[in-house]
């Protein structure tokens, strides 16, 4: 008898990022806002609005990293025993598209600013915590999702 399996897509690696990463990087986006610039007139909902807005995009450059490196090491598996080189790709991927998305968004398109408390990186004018971000968040995203697929049986 064939069995289908409707929910499969469940235990996809990418969707399984795009989880961890979601939940990981809604905390630290709330965590940093001190260190924004934030108008008064900004409610908590706002303020929660905008970090699940940028969560979302923090997901999108996690499963955009995780894509590079499956492409690179051509098998989206690599996550189940990551060497060295792609937690290094994963992590750097994630770093290169922040410090492009903080340039723009604090410079010409005028998205946000950093407030007087945000350290940033001086060549750049990065922030610091955007940065330690996808130094930090990248390798919880990979252990989480290892634990939580590691059950399932290769194909």
């Amino acid at each position: 008898m064939l069995k289908i399996d409707l929910f499969r897509w469940l235990n996809t690696p990418e969707l399984n990022v795009a989880i961890f990463s979601f939940l990981l990087n809604f905390f630290w986006e709330i965590r940093q806002m001190p260190y924004f610039q934030v108008s008064s007139e900004f409610s908590y909902i706002d303020i929660i609005n905008n970090c699940t807005l940028a969560t979302f995009g923090d997901a999108g450059i996690s499963v955009t990293a995780f894509v590079t490196v499956a492409a690179i090491a051509k098998s989206r598996r690599w996550i189940f025993r990551p060497n060295w080189w792609q937690v290094a790709i994963f992590i750097s991927v994630g770093i290169i598209i922040t410090i492009i998305f903080e340039a723009l968004a604090t410079g010409v398109l005028n998205r946000w600013q950093y407030g007087e408390a945000m350290p940033t990186l001086t060549v750049l004018g990065t922030g610091l915590l955007p940065v330690l971000q996808w130094l930090i968040i990248p390798p919880l995203i990979i252990w989480f999702v290892k634990r939580q697929l590691s059950s399932i049986k290769p194909k």
